[in-house]
């Protein structure tokens, strides 16, 4: 009997154990919550309208370590306010990779958005 109790004992202080430290799924998640806190923000320059200002707006308690953009026409820049001017007008699929840290922990989100250009 006593022998039970001990393999009882160690299968509960094992899930314990496990049961509180952080898993990957829990990391999945954090992420997702962090993508939901990045806006990707875009005004057009007064003088110049092919110059598009871009920046970056975080509402999370982390760290913004690295933002790097993708301007859709082939060129990127990095930063959390930038400016880029097209050479020409049209429509262009804008991508920011915003990396958020707290501690040892990373996470990188990407939002996306449609711009015109006149």
């Amino acid at each position: 009997m006593k022998k039970m109790k001990r393999i009882f004992a160690v299968v509960i202080i094992a899930f314990l154990v496990f049961s509180c430290s952080k898993h990957d799924d829990e990391e999945i998640v954090d992420c997702f919550g962090e993508s939901i806190l990045i806006q990707l923000k875009h005004s057009v320059d007064g003088a110049n309208s092919k110059k598009i200002n871009y920046s970056i707006e975080y509402t999370g308690t982390k760290t913004v370590s690295s933002v790097k953009w993708t301007f859709g026409d082939g060129t990127s820049g990095e930063g959390m306010n930038v400016s880029h001017t097209y050479s020409s007008a049209g429509t262009f699929e804008v991508k920011a990779d915003v990396t958020t840290k707290e501690g040892s922990s990373a996470c990188t989100s990407s939002p996306k958005k449609s711009i015109t250009v006149n």
